[in-house]
């Protein structure tokens, strides 16, 4: 499996991280973000997105994973060292995009092995504040948090998003046969791309299925989730 970047038009930019070298201790309590924090939190998301996703879905065997604590509830990762090599590779380059203001949407795809047919597409679509633009933006349409959202109301909104992954599984058709997968990183054109990445197409589900689930916002990105499948025969 190699990690594979798909180019997005769209250009986001990106801004300076100011986050304070001292904060008061009530100030403290609301634990707020930083532009660079909030980028590494939705980051870890995706990681743990995909490891989900691969449990929930059974792409790999339920002995390949193992138990940690995330987010209040009981989440399952790979402890396949070809799986983990493979996503480990992926997180040190999104986490530089991230910061970077350079992703507008991370997909996992699963993929029948003997077919070839993509059964399976998990997309997340990322939206980061414009900074310059924030005041009038918000104003018209509150996609992003306020400043002082307190990170635990964040970290309980991505739980619920997770809830909302685990029970998929009483809509989505049971998968069959022996099923891969890949990621694709949307990333502006001007982004620096590693060698061993290159451009894919979006490998969209052909007359599939479309169900939007659960988002979550930080004052500076807005991430929602769109999960497509085949329709069973």
């Amino acid at each position: 499996m190699e990690p594979e970047k798909k180019k997005s038009s769209s250009k986001t930019s990106s801004s300076k991280d100011k986050r304070p070298k001292d904060k008061d201790k009530d100030e403290s309590k609301t634990h707020k973000l930083s532009l660079k924090g909030s980028s590494r939190l939705v980051a870890e998301f995706f990681q743990y997105s995909i490891h989900t996703i691969l449990f929930q879905r059974g792409v790999y065997p339920a002995e390949d994973f193992t138990a940690v604590k995330k987010y209040g509830l009981n989440m399952l990762v790979s402890a396949d060292d070809q799986v983990k090599a493979y996503i480990k590779k992926i997180m040190s380059q999104l986490d530089k995009w991230m910061v970077g203001g350079k992703i507008s949407k991370l997909v996992i795809v699963i993929t029948d092995k003997d077919t070839g047919e993509h059964v399976e597409r998990w997309q997340f679509d990322q939206q980061q504040q414009q900074q310059e633009n924030s005041s009038s933006a918000s104003a018209a349409t509150p996609l992003f948090a306020e400043k002082d959202k307190p990170e635990a109301e964040i970290q309980a909104e991505i739980a619920a998003i997770f809830r909302q992954i685990t029970a998929s599984v009483t809509f989505l058709p049971q998968l069959t046969g022996d099923c891969t997968f890949n990621v694709l990183v949307y990333a502006d054109a001007d982004s620096d791309v590693p060698v061993e990445w290159g451009d894919s197409d979006a490998k969209e589900i052909q007359n599939g299925e479309r169900v939007q689930l659960r988002g979550f916002s930080t004052a500076n990105h807005r991430v929602d989730t769109i999960v497509s499948y085949r329709l069973g025969d």
